[in-house]
């Protein structure tokens, strides 16, 4: 695993809101890489980052279980943040003591700051943060000092200055903290002395030599599918390896609808790319008949596309790589519990869906980005902003919007119900507001009442969210004229349904994918 130097390191000790700090030290121009909590002393030293962070975590550290970390990380000389669980941690690792406290803090406090810190530098003497815990410090290790307080907790923030060891209690990473961002101004510049060089650009301009020293000669065979990561995929492979790269597009049933005729079209006859559609619809459905369980969904489209390709690769000589378009939060949630305290979410079938033995080495050169990452990068491709801003689709596509088993029926079904989704989405200039908006078939039948006759038939659930990054989601509050309006046709247009419902739930404690 390489990293950029000047990097900054978050232990993941299963934080809702692990993520988020990646992402504001990345505002910051500074490259952040989420490791496993129980990442050795010896291979963070190998990664030579400039800082570590420990993120919070549900745990308490006296329970069992209680993911821990290497006591040796504390003595390799590098900047470390302990961040809610991550101080607690410290503090219990170090000699301090951790206990639960009769006076939990849930929400906005008044910090009070009492002592001087290159960590605290310039945020006056009270700020406003947010605290989100039940157990707090009692007694601080003896090389630390108390920096910061509240009204409920005597050591909001501490430090031992001259190891460049600090701990805080509160969250600098939300937004309900107004000072977060120039804590960790304070941290990732002033105590780590990282350089603000992380940029797409600069990520491109590594990315691309990266590519070529790797492959040489070989060819990469990528499955794009037309979304925006497989095509900024594309681009950046096409400009490192030029014709040994081979595209291929696989029709599995269920895709949008005209999305085939789409894909050719853009990157057969715009793009000029080395193009190969197959045609796999009835192997992906049989293997998929009768299936309903959404993780099983997801493994078995994850393996069939493996086959497919590697059956694709045995038609060409010198084919060594599959290319995907993994993302950061692909990886990000479909981390095993196993190997980390924060549980899985969804298989990703470009991630957890992938069998035991390929014949491919997987290629993925976007896999430390997020989404507004990956369409910086695509923006400075000169990907067009029909493609480059096109909403997220799932790998598995139309089989994890079709609650139970999938079949052509209502595979039908649900590609006029999505197409009036985008259609109308797009004629009141909401496609691009919002992240996502599609259209899911229920299991669900009801009765209704059409030219004054009896129907018992099923039912669409509209799910329209805005996000910056898919981490986190909300409902998007459209105009209740535009929901009538793709209400109507839904009903009016498409056979087999009588009744649109609109999905109101956020990310988290739902996700944005039904399945």
């Amino acid at each position: 695993m390489d990293v950029p130097a000047k990097s900054i390191i978050i232990l993941d000790f299963g934080s809702q809101y692990t993520q988020l700090i990646a992402r504001r030290i990345r505002e910051l121009n500074v490259y952040s890489l989420i490791v496993r909590y129980n990442t050795s002393a010896e291979k963070i030293k190998l990664l030579d980052p400039s800082g570590i962070i420990l993120s919070g975590g549900p745990a308490s550290v006296y329970s069992e279980n209680a993911p821990a970390i290497d006591p040796e990380i504390f003595n390799l000389n590098i900047p470390i943040l302990g961040i809610c669980y991550g101080l607690q941690l410290m503090v219990h690792v170090l000699g301090g003591k951790v206990d639960s406290s009769s006076n939990r803090e849930f929400g906005h406090a008044e910090l009070i700051i009492n002592e001087t810190s290159p960590l605290l530098h310039d945020l006056g003497d009270k700020q406003r943060v947010w605290m989100s815990h039940s157990d707090k410090v009692l007694s601080i290790p003896s090389e630390f000092e108390s920096i910061a307080e509240t009204e409920n907790t005597r050591h909001a923030a501490i430090a031992d200055n001259s190891k460049k060891i600090f701990g805080i209690q509160f969250h600098p990473e939300v937004a309900h903290t107004p000072c977060g961002m120039k804590l960790l101004h304070n941290f990732v510049f002033s105590v780590c002395g990282c350089a603000a060089n992380w940029s797409m650009s600069s990520f491109i301009e590594t990315t691309i030599p990266d590519m070529q020293s790797k492959i040489k000669n070989d060819k990469v065979i990528l499955g794009l599918s037309g979304g925006v990561d497989s095509s900024v995929t594309a681009l950046l492979l096409q400009k490192a390896i030029g014709d040994n790269l081979i595209c291929v597009f696989v029709n599995n049933g269920l895709l949008r609808s005209g999305e085939p005729e789409f894909i050719e079209e853009v990157f057969s006859n715009r793009f000029l790319l080395n193009l190969h559609v197959e045609n796999a619809s009835d192997q992906f459905l049989q293997k998929l008949e009768g299936i309903t369980e959404p993780e099983s969904k997801r493994k078995i489209i994850g393996h069939e596309f493996i086959e497919v390709f590697n059956n694709v690769a045995e038609r060409f000589k010198n084919v060594v790589y599959l290319a995907q378009g993994t993302t950061y939060p692909d990886v990000i949630e479909s981390v095993s519990i196993n190997d980390n305290p924060s549980a899985v979410i969804k298989s990703h079938h470009n991630v957890g869906g992938l069998p035991e033995t390929m014949n491919l080495e997987l290629i993925e050169p976007l896999r430390t980005l997020f989404k507004d990452e990956v369409r910086e990068v695509g923006r400075q491709l000169g990907l067009p902003g029909e493609l480059n801003w096109r909403q997220p689709f799932p790998g598995p596509g139309l089989a994890v919007r079709i609650i139970g088993a999938v079949d052509k029926v209502g595979l039908d079904v649900l590609r006029k119900a999505d197409k009036i989704v985008h259609d109308e989405m797009v004629r009141a200039e909401f496609y691009y507001r919002v992240w996502q908006s599609f259209a899911v078939l229920l299991p669900v039948r009801s009765v209704g009442v059409m030219g004054d006759e009896r129907t018992y038939e099923n039912a669409i659930a509209l799910r329209i969210v805005e996000s910056s990054d898919g981490m986190t989601a909300d409902w998007a509050r459209l105009p209740h004229e535009l929901l009538s309006k793709i209400s109507n046709r839904i009903i009016n247009e498409v056979h087999g349904i009588n009744r649109v419902c609109y999905d109101i739930s956020s990310k988290p404690p739902g996700t944005i994918e039904w399945e």
